[in-house]
């Protein structure tokens, strides 16, 4: 851990995970290993600048993170122009969808629409999950540079459930059958329950900035009868992206 006082604070930030509320000094202590009165001084300075709040329970992340969630321009553009697409994907499919971006060797969720008529499955907007767990992340790593699945492959195959790929050699297999087919698909492989199939999604040099998916339970993802609606998705929001220029 970096003893500086920067350091610090990312480590304490970075303490919070999915489905935390509040979390206690004493909690806070036990993730981080700051020390106590270290960690009361930082507490308290977070809080002057609205990064923590304060509860009856402990400390909260404050408003001021969402609000610089809000800045992370390409991210943020590319909600904004995913939104039209994926709201219409969502009606003609009637199922889950998801807008995720490449972050090292994970996927983090950055737009999210559920099926009314479905329960609420993990993961949120701002989760993530291990690239080769998920179609979403086989879509990109078919389509991008061999560097990443170099990178993931060195970090190791962690399953997410017992479905999950830990074999280089099938995950190998199963990128090349995305290329040939263009789209990717997972059966329980991240979230037990859950079937997936996503596109990469391109900016204007052709490289791959992201994915989405179709998602729900197992009995009712086809990947023949959502890939055309899906290819056409992905393919428009491709092209919009494409006249945004080459910054992205």
């Amino acid at each position: 851990m970096s003893k500086s006082v920067l350091g610090k604070a990312v480590a304490l930030l970075n303490a919070y995970e999915p489905g935390d509320e509040s979390l206690s000094l004493a909690e806070l202590h036990r993730r981080t290993g700051i020390p106590k009165t270290t960690l009361h001084r930082l507490l308290g300075e977070l809080g002057e600048w609205k990064v923590l709040e304060r509860t009856r329970q402990g400390y909260r992340l404050g408003m001021r993170m969402f609000e610089w969630g809000q800045l992370v321009s390409v991210q943020r553009s590319l909600c904004d122009a995913a939104a039209p697409f994926l709201a219409c994907l969502s009606e003609a499919t009637h199922a889950t969808v998801n807008l995720a971006v490449p972050e090292g060797p994970d996927v983090v969720y950055i737009q999210k629409i559920n099926a009314l008529d479905q329960p609420r499955k993990p993961p949120r907007v701002g989760g993530r999950l291990p690239m080769h767990c998920t179609a979403l992340g086989k879509a990109i790593l078919a389509h991008d540079l061999p560097d990443r699945l170099d990178a993931l492959v060195s970090r190791g195959l962690v399953g997410q459930t017992p479905r999950s790929v830990r074999d280089l050699v099938a995950l190998r297999a199963e990128i090349e059958r995305v290329r040939a087919c263009g789209f990717a698909e997972e059966r329980e492989e991240a979230v037990v329950g859950v079937a997936c199939v996503a596109a990469p999604v391109r900016n204007a040099s052709g490289a791959v900035v992201g994915a989405i998916s179709v998602a729900g339970h197992p009995a009712r993802i086809d990947a023949g009868r959502v890939w055309p609606t899906l290819r056409a998705t992905a393919l428009g929001l491709s092209r919009t992206v494409g006249r945004r220029g080459p910054g992205w």
